[in-house]
């Protein structure tokens, strides 16, 4: 199988640096075009109790989140992919992923695990599980 639109789900953890290094390495080995992908979550912020939730936090989540994909690509640029896209995105991070993905003819997802409990994963899915579950595309999770 060729894959020549990947996109990265990527978050700056550790997971998701190993993620972005495999993604590197199957963007340069088929050639494809990369696609870098970070969601601001500000539901997670409310959730926080911090709504309403003051600009300047907002615009501090999204300028992390914009310094992540830039990074990540600036390492992809550095270690021989051509094509290299950013894009940050709001809302439900697996959503915003998915709703992504099917608009952009990609055929391969890579993410990192987010490594939950057994405890946590009683009450929380994980983006990469939902992304596995509900992707029409392969999903490749790294831990």
């Amino acid at each position: 199988m060729v894959f020549k639109n990947i996109i990265l789900a990527y978050d700056g953890s550790d997971n998701a640096k190993r993620a972005l290094d495999v993604a590197i390495d199957l963007a340069k080995k088929y050639e494809s075009k990369l696609t870098i992908i970070e969601v601001v979550d500000t539901a997670v912020l409310t959730g926080m109790g911090l709504a309403p939730i003051p600009s300047e936090v907002i615009n501090q989540v999204y300028d992390k989140a914009k310094r992540d994909v830039e990074e990540a690509k600036e390492k992809a640029l550095s270690n021989g992919v051509k094509n290299v896209e950013t894009v940050t995105l709001e809302g439900d991070p697996a959503t915003a992923i998915l709703d992504y993905v099917g608009k952009s003819g990609a055929d391969l997802i890579v993410t990192g695990s987010r490594g939950l409990s057994a405890i946590k994963r009683l009450f929380l899915e994980s983006v990469s599980s939902r992304l596995v579950h509900e992707s029409k595309i392969p999903v490749l999770v790294m831990k």
